[in-house]
């Protein structure tokens, strides 16, 4: 009976991981798009695109007026690129670890992000670089918001 009451509990352990872990993503995003300079879109509507290079897809929040400069902004960018369009330093920037930190054997560059705020523009959020510090400084999310309420530190 305690074999029977321990393999009950295991498997019903394990289905609920198993629900835990499933996609709850859209799978019709679209994904042509590569700057926010694109079609309109209503205000806050988040657009998934592929950066410049094709190589991953990042975010875009809300729609960046035609003559701003985060409407030259693309997914992909390095930190630098975005200071040259921007013209300037970011107003308020600042770091954090991802989940992916903690990913064992994970080498990829975003297990740091950056996010850094943009008075009267928005928010950015660039990898920040692997856990011994090297790689990153691409551009993945762009959210359009003049409030500067996006930025949470």
């Amino acid at each position: 009976m305690r074999a029977s009451l321990t393999s009950i509990s295991f498997a019903l352990a394990a289905a609920v991981l198993a629900a835990g872990c499933s996609s709850t993503g859209s799978k019709g995003a679209d994904t042509s798009s590569t700057s926010t300079s694109q079609a309109a879109a209503p205000a806050g509507a988040k657009r998934i695109v592929k950066s410049r290079d094709g190589r991953f897809e990042g975010e875009v929040i809300g729609t960046a007026a035609p003559d701003s400069k985060f409407a030259k902004l693309a997914i992909g960018m390095s930190s630098e690129e975005v200071q040259e369009v921007m013209s300037r330093a970011p107003d308020r920037f600042h770091t954090y670890e991802s989940g992916k930190r903690w990913i064992p054997f994970y080498f990829g560059n975003d297990a740091r992000r950056m996010q850094a705020l943009y008075k009267g523009e928005g928010c950015l959020i660039f990898t920040g670089g692997n856990i011994w510090g090297g790689g990153g400084t691409e551009l993945i999310q762009i959210e359009v918001d003049t409030s500067g309420a996006c930025y949470q530190p």
